[in-house]
């Protein structure tokens, strides 16, 4: 049995030159070589360490820009690959009605991430939000695969991680009062709403390690999708105890068959492993041969889509607007996180 899935995004008919704020290890792992395949030219990296991005843009054959040089890029995209307390500020320094890609979250918190919607839609932005792994060739297939019928109606979804990720890649996560929801299972949840629409609520409880000092490496969630629909959440980030038992995958069930994706790039990041697809719908499990990864595929496909909407070419998937609801998920599951636990009744 042959299935057949988009995995894919067209191409823009013509490609923008590429400025990017940030010199940090996301661009140099993901962001430089997404742009590279997808054969878009960097015309310059800004960062307030200029050390810092003079080193990485020689590395990769462009330059180094200040802040007024990479403003003054004539018909440029801009991508802010900027920790959430940055965004605002360079946001309201972009050209009116420029287009730009905003890294995920959109702010720390819901309100600054309503400030920064105000700010997008006040200079007409065309502002889209990095959450890459809804373009990433095995999402775009399960989404497909899911809008065409192949599984009938989704009832079940389980994402479960159990990793030993490398907290210290990013140094701007030291202090910060929210971290695991926020920098990470946001892409989860991004991509349950990508799929399933948005919850009526969310019972969360995301927690530390004794191990280090990062605010919250360990997160459980229940989304509520109704009597219908079972979808729930486990990450823990602190299962350092070797490969054999760590795992990254998302299960879906629907009422004519189930798929199985396997998240590679968080299996000893940032080198990571393949992704894995597989349908099934009666009978064996089907393999989909998949054309890239999430890292780095999906961050060519989602800058393919950014351009293409700034040429009138695509529908902007994935704007700031709808990050906000994203964003409003992941304030919910922090409220939820705080609030006291129903307790268990004892015998008198």
């Amino acid at each position: 049995m042959s299935i057949e899935l988009k995995q894919e995004w067209d191409a823009p008919s013509v490609r923008r030159p590429i400025v990017i704020f940030g010199a940090g290890s996301i661009v140099r792992d993901a962001h430089l070589p997404a742009w590279k395949a997808g054969g878009y030219t960097v015309a310059g990296i800004t960062d307030p360490d200029h050390a810092k991005a003079q080193a990485l843009a020689s590395e990769h054959g462009t330059k180094a820009l200040t802040v007024d040089q990479a403003l003054a890029v004539e018909n440029a995209v801009f991508d802010l690959a900027t920790p959430p307390a940055a965004h605002a500020s360079i946001l309201q320094t972009l050209p009116e009605g420029a287009p730009c890609l905003v890294q995920k979250p959109l702010g720390a918190d819901l309100a600054a991430a309503s400030d920064i919607l105000d700010i997008c839609e006040g200079r007409g932005l065309l502002a889209a939000m990095n959450f890459q792994l809804r373009f990433a060739p095995m999402a775009v297939a399960l989404k497909d695969a899911i809008d065409t019928g192949l599984l009938g109606r989704v009832i079940d979804i389980e994402m479960h991680g159990v990793l030993a990720t490398p907290w210290g890649l990013w140094e701007f996560l030291n202090g910060l009062p929210r971290i695991e929801i926020t920098m990470h299972s946001i892409h989860y949840l991004d991509l349950i709403r990508h799929l399933l629409g948005d919850p009526a609520g969310i019972h969360a409880k995301t927690i530390g390690h004794p191990s280090h000092k990062v605010a919250q490496t360990r997160t459980a969630a229940i989304l509520d999708y109704g009597d219908k629909v079972r979808c729930v959440l486990s990450v823990n980030h602190d299962w350092d105890y070797g490969r054999p038992h760590q795992a990254c995958e998302m299960r879906i069930a629907g009422t004519e068959g189930a798929a199985y994706m396997k998240l590679g790039v968080n299996l000893d990041y940032p080198k990571g492993e393949p992704d894995i697809l597989q349908i099934q719908t009666g009978g064996e499990w089907h393999d989909i041969p998949l054309r890239g990864s999430w890292f780095t595929e999906s961050f060519t496909a989602r800058m393919h889509n950014l351009q293409r909407a700034a040429a009138g070419e695509d529908t902007l998937i994935a704007p700031v607007a709808d990050g906000w609801r994203t964003m409003a998920l992941v304030e919910a599951a922090y409220a939820s996180s705080a609030a006291p636990m129903t307790p268990i009744e004892k015998r008198p």
